[in-house]
């Protein structure tokens, strides 16, 4: 309780114009009192002198004498010391905007007047809401840079604005230094801007919508990407799995086939080798038994066995030798021994045997070097063909940045015939349209535009392109349109559908329409539109063309599904759209 009455002593003695405590305390004939500067300041260059709080005025100003009784009481006062600030106040700080009222420690600025030069906080702007002269101040958000707005000439408000000049002015300079120039009030010229601001605010959220879009769509793509190539690797592995394995299989194959022939070869050889051996072994019998005989000393005995021990006389014939052995991996069985002569019949000595070089197997050996390398052959000429393949992601390439780069990608359009609204003309070689006021004589034609007054290029349009339309008397679209879009009746119109991408070239602004949304277009008019196509990554942009110079206008990011048509829709009679020879 002690607290709270202290507090509403301070409030008793506070100045209701700073607020705070009395300085100087004043009182004036109403009864109510003041601080001395306070009530000078708040009466100095007032014609007439009124209290602030109960709005007495007073003739003559009256004269301020300082009140001991209540200067005195004040200092009692400020020996309790200061009172905890309110939870709601909050002292300015370092990088805030203070309030020019308050005395001592200041509190945080809520707002700034543009007429006061001022800034205010919540105790000391509520004297804005209050005044009536006031209440007709200009507040804005706390500002450091006020003083901007003040002349330092004249010491006037800028109010005024020379568009001379382009620079902010007070009323005494436009009639002084600024006397004729086009000047303007700020509002008018804020008012102006604004359209502007909003105009060019509109062009970059359409941009920045296209961006998003062109991000999402390459994330897209990023994922697309990483999905086939997952799968390709995952088929290659599969792939080279089922290509090994098919060589190891017929590797066992092979191997297989050589050990079960050799088993057949070196069982044959063998057999014969055993029954070269058998011969061999009989005649070393019969060498012995005719040594022996060779040695009988009786005559008779001699002769008497000499005919039945000896073999028939030798004829010359050959052993039938295996000199024919298959040849490897045929499979033939080896010549066996049944063939051969019995003991003593005559034939020759077995080193007559006529074996082939041993050269068995090397056949196979050079028909799987051969095999090998075909197969070499074979994979080196498909990778070539495998790693020179690649993927495109599709990534925009960067727009020239100079009309000699556009023209680099110019292409040649002309206009058919067979789609033009038989109110339009075509000249030039069919580059040019004019909006007739009478029917032209074209035949009948599936193609033909009947509702508006539109034509399509003959040439379809992929890659990356460049071409420019120049545009007389009245609104012209500049337009790519699909050429399936329909030919009759209002959803045909350029703009209004989702087959057709325009620019709409008014006399004095531009517009972009697209299934039939209207975006904002600003830029420095020209009669000549150029457009680039990236059909590829999905890019087309329209340019105001002035002699060299290219100023962007509009662009879109989207995906084509189809080829495009270069196009025109004349609206007035008498319009002109043409097409320009750029080579």
């Amino acid at each position: 309780m002690a607290q709270r009455g202290v507090q509403l002593d301070r409030e008793t003695f506070s100045c209701s114009i700073c607020l705070d405590l009395l300085k100087d305390p004043v009182t004036i004939p109403c009864g109510h009192s003041y601080c001395m500067d306070c009530i000078k300041h708040h009466w100095d260059g007032e014609l007439i002198h009124s209290c602030p709080q109960c709005r007495q005025s007073f003739t003559p100003r009256p004269v301020l004498l300082k009140s001991t009784m209540l200067a005195a009481l004040v200092e009692e006062l400020k020996k309790t010391g200061p009172p905890a600030a309110p939870a709601d106040l909050c002292y300015a700080g370092a990088g805030d905007v203070a309030c020019d009222v308050c005395t001592g420690r200041k509190l945080r600025a809520c707002k700034s007047c543009l007429q006061c030069v001022a800034s205010y906080c919540d105790q000391h702007l509520q004297r804005h809401y209050d005044v009536a002269q006031l209440k007709k101040h200009k507040l804005v958000e706390p500002s450091k840079e006020l003083q901007e707005n003040i002349c330092s000439r004249h010491d006037e408000v800028k109010k005024l604005f020379c568009r001379t000049d382009q620079q902010s002015i007070c009323y005494l300079c436009s009639v002084d230094e600024h006397k004729g120039h086009d000047t303007v009030s700020a509002a008018a010229e804020r008012t102006e801007r604004q359209r502007e601001l909003e105009g060019s605010r509109l062009n970059i959220q359409q941009r920045i919508q296209d961006g998003e879009k062109e991000v999402k769509r390459l994330q897209q793509e990023v994922e697309a990407v990483n999905g086939s190539a997952d799968k390709a690797v995952e088929d290659s592995e599969e792939t080279f799995t089922e290509l090994i394995r098919l060589v190891e299989k017929r590797s066992s194959d092979v191997k297989q086939q050589l050990r079960s022939q050799q088993e057949r070869e070196v069982s044959g050889v063998r057999e014969l080798q055993e029954k070269l051996e058998q011969e061999i072994s009989e005649l070393k019998r019969r060498d012995a038994e005719l040594q022996l005989l060779s040695h009988t000393e009786d005559h008779n005995q001699f002769l008497l066995s000499y005919p039945s021990s000896l073999p028939a006389p030798l004829s010359g014939a050959t052993h039938p030798s295996s000199s024919s052995l298959p040849a490897p991996l045929s499979g033939a069985p080896h010549p066996s021994s049944s063939s051969l002569p019995a003991p003593l019949s005559g034939a020759t000595h077995s080193s007559s045997t006529n074996i082939r070089p041993l050269s068995y197997f090397e056949d196979v050996t050079a028909a799987l070097s051969a095999l090998r390398d075909k197969l070499q052959d074979v994979l080196r000429e498909e990778w070539t063909h495998v790693s020179s393949t690649e993927v495109d992601v599709l990534l925009p390439a960067a727009e020239p940045a100079s009309r000699a780069g556009f023209l680099t990608y110019s292409q040649e359009v002309t206009l058919d015939p067979n789609t033009a609204n038989t109110y339009l003309l075509l000249s030039e070689g069919s580059r040019k349209a004019t909006r007739m006021g009478q029917p032209q004589p074209y035949s009948s034609h599936p193609d033909r535009f009947t509702y508006c007054f539109q034509v399509l290029s003959r040439e379809s349009l992929t890659g990356r392109c460049y071409w420019e339309v120049e545009r007389r008397g009245g609104r012209v679209f500049v337009a790519v349109a699909y050429k399936n879009i329909i030919r009759a009746g209002r959803e045909s119109r350029f703009g209004f559908n989702d087959k057709s991408w325009s620019l709409v070239c008014d006399q004095n602004s531009y517009s972009f329409r697209y299934n039939s949304i209207t975006t904002p277009v600003s830029g420095p008019l020209s009669s000549r539109v150029g457009v680039y196509l990236d059909h590829r990554a999905g890019v087309l942009s329209f340019y105001s063309v002035v002699s060299e110079t290219m100023t962007l206008l509009h662009r879109v990011q989207t995906t084509f599904t189809q080829p495009l048509h270069a196009g025109v829709w004349l609206i007035d009679p008498g319009g002109t759209a043409e097409f320009c020879k750029l080579k």
